[in-house]
């Protein structure tokens, strides 16, 4: 939490990505979560391994918070690096909820699932920052490093009123 103590005035940040990628994208995800803990950030993830487990290792070595909205019936199917499990049982539909949690988005690498979030979260007029994407979604801001995506998407957070 914040000095206040008050959990309402924190970042929430969603990383999403692939439940499965090469060594180097998964290294950027870690750096990614690190850099999202150390300002003081909740990370929003998809829970399961891949880009997802990445990030919230990385946020979890800094000290951070990490939410999984699992797509599942139950918490086992998490990732050992989560803070607090949400069961959905609700598939593909998770990606509404994480889309809507949070406050913006970092797609790293990803495919169909990834590019169905940060769809969503463009629609909702929330800022999306991509890393390593092969793909481009209208409105989405891109970066080149993992400081680069955490800094334009705080950036993008400060023009905003905070929810």
């Amino acid at each position: 939490m914040n000095q206040t103590g008050d959990h309402r005035q924190q970042r929430y940040v969603a990383v999403i990505g692939g439940g499965t990628a090469e060594a180097s994208i998964l290294q950027l995800a870690q750096t990614v979560g690190r850099e999202i803990a150390q300002r003081g950030g909740i990370l929003v993830c998809g829970g399961l391994g891949g880009v997802m487990e990445a990030a919230a290792h990385g946020a979890r070595e800094a000290g951070g918070v990490v939410l999984g909205v699992l797509p599942g019936a139950g918490r086992g199917q998490g990732n050992p690096f989560l803070t607090f499990s949400l069961v959905t049982n609700m598939g593909h539909a998770r990606n509404i909820i994480i889309a809507h949690s949070a406050d913006g988005l970092i797609a790293i690498d990803g495919s169909f699932g990834t590019i169905s979030e940060a769809a969503i979260a463009l629609k909702l007029g929330k800022p999306v920052i991509g890393l390593a994407t092969a793909w481009h979604l209208p409105g989405m801001l891109t970066a080149t490093s993992p400081q680069e995506a955490v800094d334009r998407l705080w950036q993008e957070l400060g023009r905003r009123p905070g929810e």
